[in-house]
């Protein structure tokens, strides 16, 4: 099992930075692929950015790319998300998610999600 407690998220003006935080309790967290996906009104989970576990390889959805960077700290089981030059409609809730395939960018993908934490950027 794998618990996820996201943190960092609140209200910043457009043009701001913020830096999301995911703690993991699992004792084998290098070995999960994690993700950051984040779902806006329509309701729809996103996938944002990924670090492979296997090559510590990032990618990026085309929206974030330039701006967003993923990051992990294996020695304390956290993954993060630093967003730079926000824009409103980045506005959303972020997850943070654990996978154990590699490359995962599918929601279905992910077996262990956090709880969400509200990211809303003001225009």
């Amino acid at each position: 099992q794998v618990q996820l407690v996201e943190s960092g998220g609140e209200l910043v003006q457009a043009g701001g930075s913020l830096r999301l935080s995911c703690a993991a309790s699992a004792q084998t967290f290098s070995r999960y692929t994690m993700g950051w996906f984040r779902q806006g009104t329509d309701k729809k989970r996103d996938y944002v950015a990924v670090i492979s576990w296997t090559s510590g390889s990032t990618y990026y959805a085309d929206s974030v790319k330039g701006r967003f960077t993923i990051s992990r700290d294996n020695a304390k089981n956290t993954v993060y998300l630093q967003m730079n030059s926000l824009k409103p409609e980045d506005t959303a809730v972020y997850y943070c998610a654990a996978s154990l395939r590699d490359r995962a960018t599918q929601t279905w993908e992910y077996g262990y999600w956090g709880q969400g934490t509200q990211v809303t950027v003001s225009s």
